[in-house]
This record gives structure tokens, C-alpha cells and sequence, in this order.
């Protein structure tokens, strides 16, 4: 069976441009801080504080700008800051938590976009059809390193474009469960 890698994601937050300017000035711009996993995709320098009822997170800015404000968090982000957030793909935002987002020069108050986000398989076409997979299947992942807390992941939503790179996303919580660090690896089983 074919591996891929698994990659950890922390807590981050995506912004549209009138956010960004909100929290760092008029025509603030995201200044690559390192490149990600995903082509054009990145970590910026740029940080915010994510504020719930009982406590604030401070969270990276991943560029660059997007359509919609997100906060993605884990489930132990969510209890620290004191709200419930859905377990939802990415971009899924609609109804989501409201929750604030906190700049240098100004903070957003989001009535949605807080949420967990659902692990994940990104594939380009050809990747799909490698692995005999579509856009929105759901398969289990098996952690191929040996970290004495060996599991399979469920629930692992396929996303499918040409855009993306061969990589499982997992957040924090996730990592930990299984004892995940340096490079991790996975395959399907069915």
C-alpha cells in the first residue's frame, strides 16, 4: 500500500483582506513567514488573539487572504477558550461559533467561523486515481510509525483538486492521541 504523509496543523486562523486591515491597517499585506505543504499556501508572520468567553489563544494567520473569515481550533482550544465548535471541512463555516479575533489595531467580532476542522486527505486527480478515491469519500487512515500508541484514524474526508499536494491533515489533539511528531506517515486500509 501506497503512504502519504500526515501533517499536524495548530490552531490558525484564515482572513479575507478587509479583516486583515481591520487588525493590522489599511492596506496590510501577509508577509510569508514559511511556505506550507500546500502549493502558494503559507504561515505568516503575522499573529492575532482568538478570544472566547473564558480565555484568549494567540493564532498564526495562514495565507494567503481567503474568501471567508475561519478559525480553525482543536477541541482543546475550543474548552480553553470556552466555546463548542463543530467538527466541519474546511471552508464549511455557515452556522458555525462566533468568536473574536483580536489585531494590533483592531479586533472582529465573528457571529460565525470557529470550528474543528474534519481530518483530511489532500489528493490532486491523479492521486485519486491512484488510490481509488473520489472527492468526498470518507476512508480510515492507519498510522504507519511505531509510536507505542499505534491507532487508525476514521472518519478521514477525501478532498480531490489539481490545486493541492499529496498530505493528511490532523490538528493537535489528533497528534497527540497517537504520540505524532517529525514525519509521520499513513495509508488507507479499508
Amino acid at each position: 500500500m501506497e503512504e502519504f504523509i500526515i501533517e499536524t496543523s495548530a490552531r490558525h486562523v484564515h482572513v479575507t483582506q478587509e479583516t486583515l486591515e481591520v487588525l493590522f491597517g489599511k492596506g496590510a499585506e501577509l508577509t510569508v513567514k514559511k511556505m506550507l505543504s500546500q502549493p502558494g499556501q503559507f504561515a505568516s508572520e503575522q499573529k492575532v488573539e482568538v478570544i472566547g468567553p473564558k480565555g484568549t489563544l494567540k493564532c498564526s494567520i495562514l495565507g494567503p487572504c481567503r474568501n471567508v473569515n475561519q478559525v480553525e481550533l482543536s477541541l482543546t482550544d475550543a474548552r480553553t477558550l470556552g466555546i463548542a465548535v463543530p467538527v466541519r471541512e474546511s471552508g464549511d463555516v455557515k452556522g458555525s461559533t462566533a468568536i473574536t479575533i483580536k489585531g494590533p489595531c483592531g479586533e472582529v467580532a465573528l457571529t460565525e467561523g470557529a470550528i474543528a476542522a474534519k481530518r483530511h486527505i489532500h489528493m490532486t486527480p491523479a492521486d485519486a486515481e491512484r488510490f481509488n478515491v473520489k472527492n468526498g469519500d470518507i476512508v480510515n487512515v492507519k498510522v504507519v510509525n511505531e509510536t507505542g500508541r499505534g491507532l487508525i484514524f476514521g472518519d478521514t474526508v477525501i478532498r480531490v483538486s489539481d490545486k493541492y499536494a499529496l498530505a493528511m491533515h490532523i490538528d493537535t489533539d489528533e497528534a497527540n492521541a497517537g504520540a505524532l511528531s517529525g514525519l509521520v506517515k499513513g495509508i488507507i486500509v479499508k
